[in-house]
């Protein structure tokens, strides 16, 4: 009887402990793996054998003014540009310079062939006859006013037909003038001459083009620039702003000129920043003798604080130049040295360089970059 209670409770409970035992391990299976971390070295961080071997130098400091380097683009002196207008329209027929050429006052750039021209110069010969016509009969009137024949009043309207004769012959002539026609010496084609010396920095016409103000897609079929003076338009950056003022000077240098410098002066800040970049155009003014600033060159531009502010400077072979940065290594204890990046500066004297920010005065740094750099590549 006992054994008849027992056993159907003990096959009972093994039933239940090998279901739990089955769900415990589904669980198992579908839990997720456990995480492990594994700890990455380090790339700035490396260590040589003998450490001894590459010794450090303290970083001294070094008063200077702030600087700050913005890049920026020439363009023409908006001022010392002069639009060249065919006010008679019709079609180019020929066309004497290119864009980019360079040219003097007087100097013809294009002919026009305009029905306009032969339009005004019939209005000028017509006026002309009226005008001598006008004249002879005034004489006439006079003449017999003085026998008698004529009345006062005869006279002064002979007079009144005159006047208003040599005035429409004027305005003749003033229309040939402003069409760029000679009036005695009569042609279809009309030359558009150069108002003043300077260059073609816009072509808006070629050869058998339409010309003039209202046929053509812009009025200034050409334009010319004084580039003796240019602008130097740069970015700045509104966390930089406070750095240039009006009036201040400027150093310019170019790519293609890396040996030279050039003097500019800050003549307008932007009012406006641009809502994607945080910039302002800030212009510099500069003089360009021998035309050696060509437009649309890019152009570095340092500007100076007012006053002196305490930076590091380092010897020139404690700086290593890896990958457009500049790079310095210090101390990190146990035979390691740890590579920070810096903000170079100029060069100084006694073969030291400027650290604009990343370096401390006091700090020490190993004097030998490259040298340490290349035996831990060895390693």
């Amino acid at each position: 009887m006992i054994w008849k209670r027992v056993l159907p409770a003990l096959v009972c409970g093994f039933a239940l402990g090998s279901l739990g035992c089955s769900h415990q391990a589904d669980a198992d299976r579908e839990a997720p793996p456990k995480t492990t971390v594994e700890k990455k070295e380090d790339v700035n961080v490396i260590a040589v054998a003998r450490p001894e071997l590459f010794p450090v130098v303290a970083a001294v400091e070094h008063d200077a003014l702030p600087t700050l380097n913005v890049t920026g683009s020439v363009s023409p002196d908006i001022s010392r540009e002069i639009p060249v207008i065919s006010l008679a329209n019709g079609r180019v027929v020929g066309l004497r310079v290119r864009l980019g050429d360079t040219v003097k006052k007087g100097q013809v750039l294009m002919e026009v062939q305009s029905a306009d021209v032969s339009a005004a110069m019939s209005t000028y010969v017509k006026a002309l006859n009226d005008e001598r016509l006008a004249r002879v009969q005034l004489e006439r009137t006079q003449a017999l006013y003085e026998k008698g024949a004529y009345s006062k009043s005869q006279v002064e309207i002979a007079e009144d037909n005159e006047q208003d004769a040599a005035a429409a012959l004027t305005a003749a002539e003033q229309q040939l003038r402003v069409l760029g026609v000679d009036k005695n010496h009569f042609s279809e084609t009309v030359e558009i001459r150069a108002p003043a010396d300077g260059v073609i920095i816009a072509q808006n016409v070629t050869a058998g083009a339409a010309a003039g103000a209202t046929l053509s897609g812009s009025p200034n079929a050409l334009v010319l620039a004084d580039l003796s003076r240019v602008w130097i338009l740069c970015d700045v950056y509104e966390n930089d702003l406070a750095m240039v003022k009006l009036g201040d000077e400027a150093d310019i240098r170019l790519g293609a000129y890396p040996e030279r410098r050039w003097k500019g002066r800050i003549s307008d800040i932007g009012p406006i920043l641009d809502p994607n970049l945080r910039t302002a155009k800030v212009r510099i003014e500069v003089p360009n003798p021998g035309n050696l600033l060509r437009v649309g060159m890019f152009a570095t531009a340092t500007f100076y604080g007012k006053h002196p502010r305490q930076y590091a400077a380092v010897p020139a072979a404690a700086v290593l130049h890896l990958h457009d940065r500049d790079w310095v290594y210090v101390p990190a204890g146990q035979g390691r040295f740890r590579r920070e990046e810096v903000r170079g500066g100029n060069m100084l004297p006694d073969n030291l360089q400027e650290i604009m920010a990343g370096v401390s005065p006091g700090q020490q740094v190993v004097a030998n970059a490259l040298e340490l750099q290349n035996t831990a590549e060895q390693q």
